[in-house]
């Protein structure tokens, strides 16, 4: 049975995709950090291949975001997202069976189609067709559910591995689209009466000026390969800027916390501001947390991360609430997929250039995403509220 009355059902709406937006996260992003070692061993190759082919479904993902974004903005968000969790279990099964490293990638690939369909951007693009520019609230709220996919994902692919190897680990996680996911994004409001009507209600005005666009994209870029650079490399960072190791680790836990803690913090006493203004606070938190670092070292290695952590918490929250706010729900889901196709694909360069960075300048490659934060920054004061 379908979620009547969204408005007033918006809990259960925010729940269910909330929840099914943590299975995919968990079954696709954070899979590499526990399977790719055993995936590689299995086949002879070094976990690099692996991760490789992870890059390449990030690729993948950015150029089937924008259809899949046109197609939520025509049907709607639910088939579109239920037909993601087929797309999931079949690329998880390719992995789980694959007989080569050919057969391996091309479980990869399928994989990244199911990412360009079926994670963040689909999502808010579904909200968006439920709740059109009221839609800020609940798409918050399920960057706060899966903001816990790395929570759950990794003990739950860890446990899976000990207990039966990495090939039955990905069927896990395929049966937990097909059981849980599936089910849950089918109980969703189809919500293409309302971006439907707001392509002819809604007075959005002129279509969006190109320079805007490009900003936009610019800062989605330059955001996702901070928060890819620093998932990847933050304890070696850390370490090289005189942190422990016990230290490092340590710090590294607390970007979880403090990304739920902003959300919450955006939930609450940020919501009252423009979405534009809340992503430039959030946006500048990296290079301050630059300059702690480099000011005082392996002591402030909490702060950074706390800091971080906080700002890349807002601006997932922000890639989604920012089209919105100004270019409104018409078009929204196509917009969005154009607009984080350039992020998706540097995100899948940003380990290898910063970690190559790193190797090469040491802790001073903090200057290298610092600089990236401050343009990042410089150009959301270029957009204009609407």
């Amino acid at each position: 049975m379908l979620l009547r009355l969204p408005q007033a059902r918006r809990g259960a709406v925010v729940a269910c995709l909330g929840t099914a937006q943590t299975v995919g996260w968990a079954a696709s992003y954070y899979i590499p950090a526990v399977l790719a070692a055993p995936m590689a061993a299995s086949f002879g190759l070094s976990p690099v291949w692996v991760f490789g082919a992870f890059s390449m479904a990030m690729v993948v993902s950015a150029v089937i975001g924008p259809w899949a974004g046109a197609r939520i903005d025509q049907i709607g968000g639910r088939g579109v997202l239920m037909l993601s969790n087929l797309v999931f279990a079949c690329g998880l099964t390719l992995l789980a069976v694959a007989p080569s490293p050919a057969v391996l990638f091309l479980g990869w690939a399928v994989v990244g189609l199911g990412m360009g369909m079926g994670l963040y951007e689909a999502a808010f693009a579904t909200l968006a067709g439920i709740y059109g520019r009221a839609a800020r609230g609940p798409i918050t709220g399920i960057t706060l559910i899966a903001g816990f996919a790395s929570t759950v994902g990794w003990p739950l692919s860890g446990l899976m591995l000990a207990t039966w190897g990495w090939r039955e680990a990905c069927l896990g996680w395929a049966l937990i689209h097909l059981c849980l996911a599936l089910p849950l994004n089918a109980l969703l409001p189809n919500g293409v009466e309302r971006i439907t009507a707001s392509a002819t209600a809604e007075p959005d005005g002129p279509p969006p000026p190109r320079l805007a666009l490009w900003l936009l994209a610019f800062v989605f870029a330059a955001t996702w390969f901070n928060s890819t650079a620093m998932a990847a490399h933050l304890p070696g960072l850390l370490q090289a800027a005189g942190a422990s190791t016990a230290v490092a680790i340590a710090a590294g836990a607390l970007i979880g916390p403090a990304q739920v803690a902003a959300r919450v913090l955006e939930f609450g006493l940020l919501r009252r501001l423009h979405p534009l203004a809340s992503a430039r606070l959030a946006a500048s938190a990296h290079p301050v947390a630059a300059v702690c670092l480099t000011a005082f070292g392996g002591p402030a290695a909490y702060a950074f991360a706390v800091l971080h952590g906080a700002g890349n918490g807002i601006l997932t929250i922000a890639k989604g609430t920012l089209p919105l706010a100004l270019f409104g729900a018409a078009g929204y889901g196509a917009r969005l997929g154009w607009l984080n196709a350039p992020a998706r694909v540097l995100q899948a360069a940003a380990p290898l250039i910063f970690g190559a960075a790193l190797a090469s300048w040491g802790a001073s490659a903090i200057w290298l995403t610092a600089g990236v934060g401050l343009l990042a920054t410089g150009a959301l004061f270029l957009l204009r509220q609407s």
